[in-house]
């Protein structure tokens, strides 16, 4: 097991990663559940796959699963389910000691650290993540959200876990698509500041994402250190240092929006398209060569993931992806700070974008 430690002042926690953790789920959080019953969000695949390892783990340990199963999907993470779920907690009568878990991926570890966050003004909860994207990604770091009809993450509190137990046994069980989206948060660390990294992704994904358990250990805990380092340093993207994790996430927000925010395209996905559309964008700048650009896009498609905007059949402009991205969270003054490259592991924060320059270079990829 790696145990990586997420250094946030005043609220220190730790990433375990490893194979049977939920199995030794009452063992790995010990002096965290204080009562029998257990409150557990998540959502009705996850249930599906793990509920009677969880339970049997809690019952094993003197516990009492009690279970919120929530539809699977983007849509859940929005004003309705949070009400409900913050009823039910308090149904529940959980108390600001207690712990609540979070078992599934972004959208459950994203909707309960926010109700966590909010619920008596600030409850504790641990991360159980369920797939590779969360596991390197959502999880840890402390950012809570939920998606309103003006756009993804807008609503939503910083607020750490006390615990993520990344445990590598869930992922035999992800279908294909899901790995490949997680792993474009995998191999983002190497591309927005670890050139090496990415080297090693070159030469090591294939076999990780078919299964390689040591290369897998490898390359979820290199991601969450990665992200522990930078967390810890700007825990709430004051500096700039954390900003650079947004690398693929303007361009890939923007096309997630224009597709609904649905299963058409999946945010691991949408966010491989936006790293190309990062790189390429900064190329057609002359901040880096179009060859690197073209690099990270061959390496996307050798794993089977799509490297063109043009498949995707958008029936849009770039004006009008241009228009999802004026939602963004990181708008500042009325400008729009891109994450852009000079190069393989050299991302930088680029304020001086112009959208227009955006909009002619998204209608160039779209008749690719």
């Amino acid at each position: 097991m790696a145990v990586i430690p997420v250094a946030i002042a005043g609220a220190p926690y730790e990433v375990r990663v490893g194979t049977g953790l939920l199995v030794g789920l009452v063992d790995q959080c010990r002096g965290k559940l204080r009562k029998r019953r257990v409150p557990i969000i998540t959502d009705a695949n996850v249930h599906a796959a793990w509920g009677a390892v969880i339970e049997n783990a809690l019952h094993e340990g003197g516990h009492e699963a009690v279970w919120r199963i929530l539809p699977p999907g983007e849509a859940t993470k929005g004003w309705d389910q949070l009400a409900a779920t913050l009823d039910w907690l308090l149904a529940e009568e959980v108390e600001r000691g207690d712990h609540i878990l979070a078992l599934g991926g972004g959208v459950i570890g994203d909707l309960t650290g926010f109700a966590a966050a909010v619920l008596k003004r600030g409850c504790h909860f641990i991360q159980l993540p369920t797939t590779l994207l969360a596991q390197v990604d959502s999880s840890v770091g402390g950012k809570t959200a939920i998606n309103t009809s003006a756009g993804k993450n807008l609503v939503g509190a910083f607020h750490q876990p006390s615990l993520v137990l990344a445990d590598l046994a869930v992922l035999d069980t992800l279908p294909r698509r899901e790995l490949l989206a997680g792993y474009a948060e995998v191999v983002k660390y190497g591309l927005l500041g670890d050139a090496d990294f990415f080297a090693w992704c070159d030469a090591n994904a294939a076999a990780m994402l078919a299964g390689d358990p040591a290369l897998r250990e490898y390359a979820v805990a290199h991601s969450v250190a990665a992200k522990a380092r930078i967390v810890a340093e700007d825990e709430r993207e004051t500096t700039g240092a954390r900003a650079l994790l947004n690398l693929g996430h303007t361009f890939g927000h923007a096309l997630e929006a224009q597709t609904g925010f649905s299963d058409h395209l999946l945010h691991g996905e949408a966010v491989a398209l936006g790293m190309v559309l990062a790189a390429r964008f900064s190329a057609t700048r002359g901040l880096m060569p179009m060859a690197s650009a073209e690099h990270i896009a061959a390496h996307l498609r050798a794993l089977g993931m799509a490297a063109d905007i043009s498949g995707l059949s958008l029936n849009c402009d770039g004006r009008s992806l241009v228009a999802h991205m004026l939602h963004d969270k990181k708008m500042d003054a009325g400008t729009l700070p891109f994450v852009l490259l000079r190069g393989i592991g050299e991302a930088f924060l680029a304020r001086d974008v112009a959208l227009d320059d955006v909009a002619a270079f998204l209608d160039k990829e779209l008749a690719r």
